[in-house]
C-alpha cells in the first residue's frame, strides 16, 4: 500500500524538494528557463506557500500559492512526477492548496493553466476567465477561477 503525505512546506529541505520537482517537471521536461522557474516567491515565509506531496517518502507534486487580492488566492507552479501523473497526485496537491487558502481566509482560487491541462481543471471546478489565451514561458496559458467557500 502506497504511503501518501501531504506537508505544508515548512523548512528549507522541504522548499528543496519541491524545487527538485519542479525543476524535473517544468525545466527539463518542458524547457522552461530555470530563471523564469525559480523566482522571488520561492522563499519560506507567510507570503507564498508551498504544498509538498509525498508518496512513499519521494516527491510526488508540489504546488504553491501566493495572495493575488483580498479574496483570492494564485496557485502556481503545480507539478506531479511523470511517472506518477494519472494517479491522482494533481488532484491531492490541488486539494491540500484549496484548503490550506481557505484556512487563510480566502474565498477564490485563480490559475493560470496550460492549455493543455486545461480539462483536469475543469473537472475539479475551475472555470475559464480570459478571453484569450496568452503565453507564458513560452508556454500557452488560459487563466481560470474556482470559487472555494
Amino acid at each position: 500500500m502506497t504511503m501518501i503525505e501531504t506537508i505544508t512546506v515548512q523548512n528549507k529541505d522541504q522548499l528543496e524538494r519541491c524545487l527538485n520537482l519542479r525543476r524535473e517537471v517544468f525545466v527539463k521536461e518542458q524547457s522552461v528557463p530555470e530563471e523564469l522557474e525559480v523566482d522571488q516567491w520561492d522563499v519560506l515565509g507567510k507570503e507564498c506557500r508551498h504544498i509538498l506531496i509525498l508518496s512513499d517518502g519521494e516527491a510526488a507534486a508540489t504546488a504553491r500559492l501566493i495572495r493575488y487580492d483580498a479574496q483570492t488566492a494564485k496557485m502556481q507552479r503545480v507539478a506531479v512526477r511523470s511517472a506518477l501523473r494519472g494517479q491522482g497526485y494533481g488532484r491531492i496537491v490541488m486539494e491540500a492548496l484549496e484548503e490550506l487558502a481557505r484556512e487563510l481566509g480566502f474565498s477564490r482560487s485563480l490559475l493560470d493553466a496550460q492549455v493543455t491541462a486545461r480539462p483536469f481543471y475543469e473537472r475539479l471546478g475551475y472555470e475559464a476567465v480570459s478571453e484569450e489565451l496568452f503565453y507564458d514561458a513560452g508556454i500557452l496559458h488560459v487563466r481560470m477561477i474556482k470559487t472555494i467557500v
